[in-house]
């Protein structure tokens, strides 16, 4: 079975290069590589024209605006003629058997009934060129977990119609698109599953050149569309959500009026003191 694999990119042609071969070279042949470019200014389409004309497994779109991550990703989803997709972003890599173990992985959980809405994996962090960490994931992750944290990472693996049905990306999130897209997953096909392997680098080298910047702004922003579509009926849900803004990943620290917001959604000690921690954090 084919596997698509989209990636959205920007100005960044020698990360992308990377991205690519990292895909096409996998142990598991049958792939498609979707690659958006998102109103890049470079050499990036040069490139692509070159790669796609040695390797036809490569296809691509040039747009000429950018319309940001989301418009990218739901683009190249659109257009894959997989019967599983998955993503990688332009800065990070795939290991070699990322796609042989994910797709192993699905038919070993179909041969036992076992039906998740997706599968997802641990990834080795790097930091200028190094490797600094390997994030530590559950084992399988429901829709109400995310309001906590986006224990899934930033991307899944999953047939395609699971993403159409879901309805992709809302390219109006300004942040936490991935993590808006996967609540919808699993919420309306289960939980999604650990293949608990790390099977992709993901680059945590600080920059300013992402397609994607989470700034303080874009992040209230995101929070209330997340809040109006999917905490209605329970506010703990939109103070877990709230305090994921003032974790240790965006380092903000709560003003007074951060607190009044949380105050005004109700008393929650435990919450209380995870801000009250994060406004005096150093």
């Amino acid at each position: 079975m084919k596997i698509s694999v989209y990636i959205p990119t920007k100005n960044r042609r020698q990360a992308l290069e990377k991205a690519v071969e990292s895909v096409l070279n996998q142990t598991y042949k049958d792939v498609e590589v979707i690659v958006v470019s998102d109103g890049s200014t470079d050499d990036t389409e040069a490139y692509l024209q070159q790669k796609s004309a040695a390797d036809n497994r490569l296809k691509y779109f040039i747009k000429p605006k950018s319309e940001g991550a989301p418009a990218a990703r739901n683009l190249a989803i659109k257009s894959a003629t997989g019967e599983f997709i998955t993503g990688l972003d332009d800065d990070d890599e795939f290991l070699p058997n990322r796609l042989e173990l994910l797709m192993s992985y699905w038919n070993l959980l179909e041969a036992y009934s076992i039906k998740p809405s997706c599968l997802y994996t641990p990834d080795l962090i790097f930091r200028d060129g190094l490797e600094v960490d390997k994030s530590k994931k559950l084992g399988h992750v429901s829709y109400d977990q995310l309001f906590e944290f986006n224990h899934v990472g930033n991307q899944i693996f999953a047939p395609k119609h699971v993403f159409e049905e879901a309805g992709l990306f809302d390219e109006k999130m300004p942040a936490w698109q991935d993590m808006e897209f996967f609540f919808r997953v699993l919420k309306k096909f289960g939980r999604a599953s650990l293949l608990d392997i790390p099977t992709q680098i993901m680059d945590d080298t600080p920059r300013t050149d992402r397609i994607s910047i989470k700034s303080r702004a874009r992040l209230q922003d995101a929070y209330s569309r997340f809040v109006a579509k999917h905490c209605q009926d329970s506010k703990k849900n939109a103070q877990k959500l709230f305090l994921q803004m003032f974790s240790r990943y965006y380092n903000n620290r709560p003003t007074l009026s951060d607190w009044l917001t949380f105050l005004r959604l109700g008393f929650w000690p435990k919450g209380c003191l995870t801000l009250l921690a994060a406004t005096f954090r150093n």
